[in-house]
């Protein structure tokens, strides 16, 4: 085991992978002798060659549709977008050609394309950096969404992705990429798309997040049990599927739940999960599913993001109002 930050997670999944597979190729803006703006690729292009690790013009557009050329041949491009709200660009090759191909082609052609991007606030970034535009993604059948709270499943999660055979949107939150280290396997291993983790067991309350939001739940958890309140923490970890069957088997054992992203409350995708935990569990619930979300307003300057983003205080107030109801 070693001691690794979720940046360094990321880098070692991809070593592993441009060794495993010679079909692995990362290119982007920047990833190649610079390492990328936050240095996920650094000293990749060093190890494997300017012919598996290279840099591409100002254009993403045009990595998208290189990547799905690319993919067509039978390589696995992983492709980075170097912030996430820089995704406009390129959501036709994203939604219109990468996300509809199995289909298009009747099962014929794959389309093995792990799109990596960072995105989250809390780092004072400019605007179009931060954005949560998971939900446009996960609302667009074809495509799988997986975002890490933490460095093992971030290694994990990553090498799974790079071999599927479906497009992955893989989005890595910029505050987690150095705020701590944990122990992570210097082997490869895989961590199962689609499939929750339970972070933290509870009785009460379901707190259901993903990415950053996964801590600040597991802040509201620790502050809750001083009052008495046993918080279940449930981490998606895979955004698009959705991993129900842990969910509501966490709901029917605490009868309430509470389901939490950084994203605007319109935006995300708490929405539909609440939606469906009341659909599938509407005997068992004791109080309305709440949400806790940012406001429904453009992302703010750097200067007033503290205040607009949600916080572990926040998921305290919506589980009180469960509790109470």
């Amino acid at each position: 085991m070693a001691q690794m930050t979720m940046i360094q997670a990321i880098t070692d999944a991809m070593r592993t992978e441009l060794r495993n597979d010679e079909n692995v190729l990362l290119f982007g803006e920047d990833v190649g002798q610079n390492g990328g703006v936050f240095r996920a690729t650094e000293g990749l292009q060093k190890e494997f060659g300017e012919d598996r690790v290279f840099d591409t013009p100002l254009a993403e557009s045009g990595i998208g549709g290189m990547a799905i050329g690319l993919a067509l041949q039978g390589f696995r491009p992983v492709p980075e977008i170097q912030f996430f709200g820089f995704v406009f660009e390129v959501m036709d090759a994203i939604s219109g050609q990468m996300a509809r191909y199995r289909y298009r082609s009747g099962g014929t052609y794959n389309m093995p394309v792990t799109v990596r991007s960072p995105f989250g606030g809390g780092v004072h970034t400019p605007e179009l950096h931060a954005d949560s535009l998971e939900g446009l993604m996960a609302q667009q059948p074809g495509l799988k969404v997986v975002i890490p709270s933490n460095p093992y499943d971030a290694k994990g999660l990553l090498i799974q992705s790079i071999r599927d055979n479906d497009p992955v949107i893989f989005l890595e939150h910029m505050k987690l990429y150095r705020s701590f280290r944990e122990e992570v396997p210097e082997e490869e291993y895989t961590v199962e798309l689609g499939k929750a983790a339970v972070k933290r067991e509870g009785t009460d309350v379901t707190l259901v997040a993903y990415g950053a939001m996964v801590h600040a739940a597991l802040k509201a958890a620790d502050q809750l049990a001083e009052d008495g309140i046993s918080a279940e923490v449930i981490d998606l970890r895979t955004v698009a599927p959705v991993d129900y069957e842990t969910i509501i088997k966490s709901v029917e054992k605490t009868n309430r739940a509470v389901v939490i992203q950084e994203a605007q409350k319109v935006a995300g995708i708490a929405g539909n999960v609440a939606a469906e935990i009341q659909e599938r569990s509407i005997l068992s619930l004791e109080a309305p599913v709440l949400r806790v979300a940012a406001p429904d307003t453009v992302y703010p300057f750097s200067s007033a993001e503290e205040v607009w983003l949600p916080s572990h205080a926040s998921i305290v107030e919506k589980v009180n109002q469960v509790i109470n109801f």
